[in-house]
């Protein structure tokens, strides 16, 4: 669980808190003067960042202010809490992102760089009569 300092609160569980889309968005000038294309554009495309991302965020249960923060979408490390309106502040820099724990080998289905080995399975029928086929002990016919 998350521990967010709430600018005006202090520090609260994330469960306080209701994530509120990316910070720093700017409202169109003139709304009206907007085609659907771009009006679309404006509501729903948003940066995906992978790294530090600034974003806005509600005390829902506290003061019910609005903040944005500065947070790692990767280690979740909150890297800065300031108020709406104020600049964005200079990131620290993180972590290298390619920092996970899968598998980077040649035949790792992880990475797709290749299928897994099937050398030892057949797929042609040597014989049509059940009787010749036989089971590993312990199955069922």
């Amino acid at each position: 669980m998350l521990l967010i300092s709430c600018p005006n609160c202090g520090s609260r569980d994330e469960t306080e808190f209701h994530y509120g889309g990316q910070a720093h968005v700017p409202y169109p000038e003139n709304p009206n003067e907007l085609n659907d294309r771009e009006w679309a554009e404006f509501l729903f495309y948003r940066d995906n960042t992978k790294g530090i991302f600034a974003e806005r965020w509600l005390h829902s249960t506290g003061c019910r202010q609005w903040f944005n923060m500065l947070r790692d979408t990767v280690s979740y490390d909150i890297q800065a809490v300031y108020p709406m309106g104020a600049p964005r502040p200079a990131a620290v820099a993180s972590p290298a992102p390619e920092s996970g724990t899968a598998s980077l080998a040649a035949d790792s289905t992880t990475t797709g760089n290749s299928a897994p080995s099937i050398a030892g399975t057949s797929t042609s029928a040597t014989s049509t009569n059940a009787s010749s086929t036989t089971a590993p002990e312990g199955a069922t016919k």
